[in-house]
């Protein structure tokens, strides 16, 4: 791998990492188009860690209260003092978000009659020679942007038809149980399929149940802290010595390009998400999937990749 394919990876990473378009999806697509072939997951590691450095630096100041309460937690529950009605407001974004990640466990669960876990069956789609599965991914991804902005003009006319002067978005700012479960089981989902979009999906998940736009967008962010880095931890232990050959220099650029533009796509979705423009992202995945889609069974029907000329 060479530098300029380093760059090339880690921003695609950066920016479909937080934007609602998937990163997984097109990675998939553009390692596709190239010709890439990773040897070993290393680089894929380093993107991931380069990410969790440009979400961990946007929200540091929210990471560390939630870090000081984690520890304010336990002396709690050993003292026997931990009150869940009595919880702070930090303290209840922190116990959300472990009843939010829970859903993740369901990826190591067996498929019956295959000798499969879900995450082998997500490895699967990821790795095979074709993009149709991406592409119906995307489309997913579109569907599921197009109803978060229908919840969300939804929430905004039922506020107006109650004649509320109350400024800033519509929607409840607390989330409840259940809504973490229900966010929770949607970023699961976008773990199974290279193209779903983990920031869309559970942005989406917020917005059905109700949550306004900005709650539920700080706590997507959030929420993706400990599973981008589950991932990653998850992803070293299959490192071997094949990954050495990619090189020190294309892992240090694609992990500094993916933190960089990681960082600049946060704060890119935050604005568009506040000013109501998430209906670019569900126009794109809508346009980008189909084009995936038909291009992946044209391929298919070929017998090669029509890009590289090199056969499926």
């Amino acid at each position: 791998m060479t530098v300029f394919d380093a760059i090339i990876q880690g921003i695609i990473q950066g920016a479909t990492e937080f934007l609602p378009v998937s990163s997984s999806g097109h990675l998939s697509i553009s390692q596709h188009m190239f010709g890439l072939e990773l040897p070993g997951i290393l680089f894929d590691v380093m993107l991931h860690l380069g990410t969790l450095m440009a979400v961990l630096f946007v929200y540091r100041s929210l990471v560390w209260r939630l870090i000081k309460e984690f520890f304010s937690l336990c002396g709690d529950v050993i003292h026997r003092r931990f009150r869940w009605s009595e919880m702070s407001p930090d303290r209840r974004l922190l116990m959300m978000l472990f009843i939010g990640l829970l859903p993740l466990f369901l990826l190591f669960l067996p498929i019956p009659g295959t000798g499969m876990s879900i995450k082998d069956l997500s490895e699967q789609l990821a790795s095979d020679s074709g993009i149709v599965a991406e592409g119906i991914a995307l489309l997913g991804t579109s569907v599921l942007l197009f109803i978060a902005i229908a919840a969300n003009r939804q929430m905004q006319q039922n506020r107006r038809a109650r004649h509320s002067r109350r400024k800033g978005p519509a929607g409840r700012k607390t989330i409840h149980t259940f809504d973490a479960l229900v966010i929770g089981l949607a970023q699961c989902c976008a773990a199974v399929f290279p193209g779903l979009s983990r920031s869309g999906s559970t942005l989406a998940a917020g917005l059905v149940r109700k949550i306004n736009r900005q709650t539920a967008l700080d706590y997507s962010f959030v929420l993706g802290i400990p599973a981008i880095a589950a991932a990653a931890l998850l992803s070293i232990k299959d490192i071997g010595s094949t990954s050495e050959s990619i090189g020190l220099l294309p892992l240090l650029v694609g992990m500094l390009t993916a933190a960089v533009v990681g960082f600049l796509a946060i704060r890119l979705l935050r604005w568009l998400v506040t000013t109501d423009r998430l209906i670019i992202f569900a126009y794109y995945t809508l346009v980008a999937g189909l084009a995936v889609t038909i291009i992946g069974i044209i391929e298919h029907a070929m017998g090669q990749n029509i890009f590289t000329g090199l056969p499926l």
